[in-house]
């Protein structure tokens, strides 16, 4: 699958979790992305590389979202399921975990570029939980928002960092 296929079909998936998160039917979005996540492995030819990468940004998400969650700067106004301790809820896991899936492919050129993927993630994660914010209320950013948007600028400035060097280093 070509990089504008991938990145197009992460896109449908984002609206999708994001857009059902919130509403009676989250199950939609759980559809989208795992048929996206089926699609992806399916015509990997990387497999193994998929796979720790959607182990590793499942962790980050259970970490940094969890933690915003946990520390109450944001809250995900979804119905849950969410992990049983609680922090992160699964719409937003399978988020990154789709994610994951557009690393080697369709945001393949920030691997040899670890500032700009730092620098993008600092932007676009922030942008990303704004527009699920104001855009679907999926979440809530608890004033001040200035800490959840520099909280969020620093977490996945670091995550980005993290997968974007495993992307480089795993064969």
């Amino acid at each position: 699958m070509n990089a504008w296929a991938n990145f197009i079909g992460y896109q449908f998936v984002w609206f999708t979790v994001v857009g059902t998160a919130a509403g009676s039917r989250p199950w939609l979005g759980f559809a989208a992305a795992g048929a996206f996540v089926a699609a992806q492995l399916s015509i990997s030819d990387r497999r193994a590389l998929d796979l720790r990468l959607m182990i590793v940004a499942f962790v980050l998400g259970l970490v940094i979202d969890g933690a915003l969650s946990k520390l109450g700067w944001i809250r995900y106004d979804a119905p849950r399921p969410a992990l049983p301790s609680g922090g992160a809820p699964l719409w937003i896991l399978a988020l990154w975990v789709s994610f994951s899936l557009t690393l080697s492919r369709s945001l393949a050129g920030l691997s040899v570029h670890p500032i700009w993927a730092a620098v993008f993630g600092a932007i676009g994660g922030p942008l990303a939980y704004w527009s699920a914010a104001r855009g679907f209320h999926a979440v809530l950013f608890v004033p001040p928002s200035y800490r959840v948007v520099a909280g969020l600028a620093a977490g996945w400035a670091v995550a980005m960092s993290i997968l974007f060097y495993l992307v480089r280093r795993w064969p």
